[in-house]
């Protein structure tokens, strides 16, 4: 039998360690998908980030509450907190990291073109505020409801659906500029 995320938290809150595990292996990789995409694939600072929502996932699970938001909701907002932090203490700058040198290029040019367009617009979408790039990520790459994704950013569904048609249009504007 699955046993419930509230039940899971409960035995969490309560020290029990396989909990931990159960929720962690649920979800990390969501997680992760929007932590990289919100770092630009800086790896060393997106895994302090998911390192640091997953303790605080261990240390405050207490106030999680289940009657307000999904624990995955609980989740990216703690981690879209922990990406806007860095940030600010960072003055926004990320440093992107290069992609590794292809030995055998006429096997890979189809994955180079690919490569240089994925880089493209992870460079335009490091260009774009903070809030519209988290919120573009949040629908787009990790397929979360408009309401989720509003919660997270603290903001009503249209105030959020303004802030993707804005962040669309100049995500548009860089990569054809």
């Amino acid at each position: 039998m699955d046993i419930s995320e509230e039940d899971l938290v409960e035995q969490l809150v309560s020290g029990n360690e396989d909990a931990y595990r159960k929720l962690l292996e649920r979800h990390l990789p969501s997680l992760t998908g929007y932590v990289m995409r919100m770092m630009s694939s800086n790896s060393a600072d997106a895994e302090d980030i998911l390192q640091e929502t997953f303790l605080r996932l261990w240390t405050h699970g207490r106030r999680y509450d289940p009657k307000v938001s999904k624990l995955s909701t609980w989740l990216h907002n703690i981690a879209h907190n922990l990406c806007i932090d860095y940030f600010r203490k960072n003055n926004r700058m990320v440093l992107e990291e290069q992609p590794e040198e292809l030995t055998d290029q006429d096997a890979h040019l189809e994955n180079l073109a690919n490569l240089e367009n994925a880089a493209q617009i992870e460079r335009c979408m490091m260009q774009l505020p903070e809030r519209q790039r988290s919120a573009i990520i949040m629908c787009h790459y990790q397929g979360m409801s408009n309401k989720d994704a509003a919660v997270i950013l603290g903001t009503s569904v249209e105030a959020l659906e303004s802030l993707m048609a804005r962040g669309r249009r100049k995500l548009r504007q860089l990569l054809t500029g």
